[in-house]
């Protein structure tokens, strides 16, 4: 019998471990989405619904989640958790619940870096053109509901 070294021993399979990250994130995402409506309706139903303050609470407690999330788990964080536990909660619960969450982690991430011009581009620009491509959007389906 042939003893097994570890050149020889099977290997961890890389499409294993990108299922797996698909698998987490999907299962993250499910969970932030039904977090979301779940918020988002309260909300909505508390307040009347006239300003969508259910979006507006939805977006500040993602971003307050990545964040604390982010540096809890860093690599100079408390917390040490592996890559399949930060995709998890950063990018399938996180992005789930709200993408606003990671664009704002980005342009954290470019002020804290010192790059003011890239960080304000970045508000400045998702913000207006994600306005006018839902605007692109809406004036398209209308055109396509009236059969234009």
């Amino acid at each position: 019998m042939q003893s097994r070294t570890p050149a020889t021993s099977r290997p961890e399979s890389s499409g294993r471990i990108a299922v797996l990250a698909y698998v987490l994130i999907a299962i993250g995402s499910a969970l932030g989405g039904m977090g979301r409506y779940f918020v988002s309706g309260v909300v909505t139903t508390l307040t009347g619904g006239t300003f969508p303050y259910g979006t507006m609470l939805v977006n500040i407690t993602g971003c307050l989640v990545i964040g604390f999330f982010a540096t809890l788990t860093g690599p100079d964080g408390r917390l040490l958790v592996g890559t399949p536990a930060r995709q998890f909660v950063m990018i399938g619960i996180c992005g789930g619940y709200t993408t606003f969450s990671s664009f704002s982690l980005e342009t954290l991430y470019l002020m804290q870096a010192g790059e003011w011009m890239p960080a304000v581009l970045n508000a400045a620009g998702s913000v207006i053109l994600c306005v006018l491509s839902v605007s692109i959007g809406y004036v398209a389906a209308a055109a396509l509901n009236r059969g234009v």
